[in-house]
């Protein structure tokens, strides 16, 4: 009889074994057992498994909360001012999240209710903080105008409720332990230093808006990395915090790498930036490919069918551009998909064995010396 990767887990987050006598039960069982003996779930089949989806409840559920919640923003707004509103919706979510997260453990419910809680704590600091901020030191910041949500006019208002919702997201993640939280506690934190930024020298803000960002997401990307590496069998809850660092850093890098090429100069050039985007996105896909983290990817893909449009056009096929882009960036992601595995073999054997065993999920390199045992 085996131990799942469910009940090592658990035995982890109990305190029963640490991290490392975990992966070296599992690295005994795949050298004593035979690759046919092994258990699905020990091998790498997908190995960015993410506790998303427990059962179709969770889907219902889902279903449930949007229509609740999106009722009672409405009949909220009917009755108090913006900050009411807001207000409105942090105790609801927190409320729902006491029964859904931590009584009956529902993973999407959980992640819906934490964003709700999150953006409505934001929200809230920022209708009550820009009106006694002074626009003096005025980074003008100005959000979409959509329903209920208030016109940020100045950078310190940004500040305070980034630092609010910081705040707010740590004893959300102390009371129920969502593993989206510290994403969004980052993301929190970026709109603080942008704020800061932007209260200081608003027109300097405007200039390295984009490094800026670059090196938030570069940030986020090194935390996402401390928590792959202190569980590269992804066995415990610090993987799926890992896998929300990463769709953080991921668009934060990604734009303004590519951005600089698209838009040289303040003007479209799409032509001349085809082929450098094109291999700004394949060495992403390295890293990608090494850390084994599909975000990257996932960040960079329109703009790799932007550059791949342009070479079509270029061509003197004009008129089947967006289609053949989209049949292109179709067979691609089916393609990857397909040989993700071999691919990071080809990729890791390249490295030194020791850095190569230190990357997340290295058991994709295990497969074959275990298979030629038996």
């Amino acid at each position: 009889m085996t131990v799942s990767p469910a009940t090592l887990s658990a035995a982890i987050e109990r305190g029963l074994l640490t991290p490392d006598q975990a992966e070296r039960l599992r690295a005994l069982e795949a050298e004593l057992a035979p690759a046919s003996a092994l258990p699905a779930a020990a091998l790498p089949d997908d190995d960015e498994r993410l506790r998303f989806i427990s059962g179709f409840g969770d889907i219902f559920v889902t279903i449930g909360l949007a229509l609740f919640l999106g009722a009672l923003s409405y009949f909220a707004d009917r009755q108090f001012e913006t900050s009411g509103v807001w207000a409105t919706m942090v105790a609801a979510s927190w409320l729902l999240a006491e029964f859904f997260t931590r009584r009956q453990r529902m993973a999407l419910p959980s992640i819906v209710l934490l964003l709700v809680f999150a953006v409505s704590v934001f929200m809230l600091c920022a209708a009550v903080a820009d009106p006694l901020t002074d626009s003096a030191t005025g980074m003008a910041l100005m959000l979409p105008r959509l329903p209920m949500l208030p016109e940020i006019r100045d950078a310190m208002a940004v500040v305070i409720a980034g630092l609010g919702t910081l705040i707010a997201v740590a004893l959300h993640y102390w009371r129920f332990r969502v593993p989206i939280t510290p994403a969004a506690g980052a993301a929190a934190l970026i709109a603080v230093v942008i704020g800061l930024v932007g209260a200081l020298d608003p027109d300097l803000a405007e200039t390295i808006i984009s490094p800026l960002l670059l090196a938030c997401g570069l940030a986020v990307f090194a935390l996402a990395m401390r928590f792959d590496l202190s569980d590269p069998q992804r066995l415990t809850r610090r993987t799926d915090i890992a896998f929300w660092l990463h769709m953080l850093a991921a668009p934060l890098i990604v734009h303004p790498l590519i951005r600089g090429f698209l838009w040289a100069d303040g003007t479209p050039d799409e032509t001349g930036a085809a082929w450098p985007m094109l291999a700004t996105f394949a060495v992403l896909g390295l890293v990608a490919v090494l850390v084994d983290r599909r975000a990257l990817l996932v960040s960079g893909l329109a703009y790799a069918g932007i550059a791949f449009a342009s070479l079509v056009r270029d061509s003197g096929v004009a008129g089947s551009s967006t289609p053949l882009t989209i049949l292109v960036l179709g067979a691609f992601i089916l393609l990857i998909s397909a040989l993700w595995h071999p691919l990071r073999r080809a990729v890791l054997a390249l490295l030194p064995a020791g850095l190569a065993r230190r990357l997340p999920n290295p058991n994709v390199l295990s497969t074959t010396p275990i298979a030629s045992t038996t």
